[in-house]
C-alpha cells in the first residue's frame, strides 16, 4: 500500500517545491523581517497549510485498512493455491521418477510432456493471479486518491487552507509542527464517505 504513499508525496512534493518558490520570492520582494519567527496553526485566520499523517489515515481509515485486509487475503489464497499445485507437481515428477526405468521411451515422454504443461500452466496461472491482483490494487490506489482530494477539496475551502502536505516517519518531510495536523478531521469525513458495515 505504499504505492498511495508514493503518489501522494510524488503530488505533495511538487506543492513543497512551489511553497518554497513563493515564499523565497517573496522574501526578496519584501526584504527583511525584523521579527524572528512565525507560528501558523490550523486555528489561526492566516493559516494556509496543514499535513495528514499517512501512517495514522491507513491504521484509521475503516474502508482502507478492510481493503488492504482483502488484498492480503487474496494474495495468501493465491500462495496456497500455487504451493499445492507446485506440492502436487513434485509428488508428479517424484511417481515419474521411480517409473521412469519400467516404462516404455513413448510413455516416459509422455509423462515428461505432462508435467512440463502442468508446470507451465501453474507459472500462468501465478502471473495471471500477480497480474490481476496488481491491477486491483493499482485500482484502488487511484481510489482512494480521489477519495481523499475530493474531501480535501472541501475540507481546505472550509479552513482556508492553500496546501495540505502528507507526513510519513521516514519520507521527505523531516519535521512537522502537531498543531498542523489534520489527520484526525480528513479520517473522520473519509469514514463518512464508506461507513463500515453492520
Amino acid at each position: 500500500m505504499k504505492n498511495l504513499s508514493w503518489i501522494i508525496n510524488g503530488v505533495l512534493a511538487l506543492a513543497i517545491g512551489v511553497l518554497f518558490f513563493l515564499h523565497f520570492r517573496d522574501c526578496k520582494s519584501e526584504g527583511p523581517k525584523t521579527s524572528g519567527t512565525a507560528s501558523v496553526n490550523t486555528s489561526s485566520p492566516g493559516s494556509t497549510i496543514a499535513y495528514v499523517d499517512l501512517d495514522s489515515l491507513e491504521t484509521e481509515y475503516i474502508y482502507y485498512k478492510d481493503k488492504k485486509a482483502s488484498f492480503e487475503k487474496e494474495q495468501k489464497n493465491l500462495e496456497a493455491t500455487l504451493s499445492s499445485g507446485m506440492e502436487s507437481l513434485q509428488r508428479e515428477a517424484y511417481q515419474f521418477q521411480q517409473k521412469a526405468q519400467t516404462m516404455t521411451q513413448s510413455e516416459g515422454e509422455a509423462a515428461q510432456q505432462a508435467l512440463m504443461e502442468k508446470k507451465s500452466k501453474l507459472e500462468q496461472q501465478r502471473d495471471n493471479g500477480a497480474q490481476m491482483l496488481q491491477n486491483e490494487m493499482t485500482q484502488f490506489n487511484i481510489e482512494i486518491y480521489g477519495k481523499i482530494d475530493s474531501v480535501l477539496q472541501d475540507y481546505t475551502k472550509d479552513h482556508k487552507l492553500a496546501y495540505v502536505l502528507s507526513y510519513q516517519k521516514g519520507g521527505a518531510i523531516l519535521y512537522r509542527d502537531k498543531g498542523l495536523d489534520v489527520t484526525t478531521d480528513v479520517v473522520a469525513l473519509l469514514n463518512k464517505l464508506n461507513p463500515p458495515k453492520k
